[in-house]
C-alpha cells in the first residue's frame, strides 16, 4: 500500500513538471496565458509558483522562478525514489 502512495505522489510530480513547462512556454507567445487552456494552467500552478516568487529569482528581465520549482520538484522525486527503493 505504501508503495502505491509514492507511485502516485512521483506521477503527480512528472505531472506538475509538464504542466510548469507549459507554462513557461505560454509566456512567449502572446495572449496565450490568456486563453481558456493558459488560464487553466495559471491557476493549476500559481499555487506551487507562489512560496517561489519570494526569493526574487529574476536577473536580466528573465524569471528563474518556473525553474527553481522544477528543480524542487525533481529533488523531491528524488528524496522519495531513495528513501522508498
Amino acid at each position: 500500500m505504501g508503495i502505491f502512495i509514492i507511485i502516485v505522489i512521483l506521477k503527480v510530480i512528472r505531472f506538475y513538471s509538464y504542466l510548469l513547462f507549459a507554462y513557461a512556454l505560454l509566456s512567449w507567445f502572446p495572449g496565450a496565458s490568456q486563453s481558456t487552456i493558459g488560464r487553466l494552467i495559471g491557476e493549476l500552478t500559481e499555487p506551487i509558483i507562489k512560496p517561489f516568487r519570494r526569493f526574487n529569482l529574476q536577473i536580466g528581465g528573465l524569471d528563474f522562478t518556473i525553474f527553481a520549482v522544477m528543480i524542487a520538484l525533481n529533488l523531491l522525486s528524488e528524496v522519495l525514489i531513495r528513501l522508498f527503493s
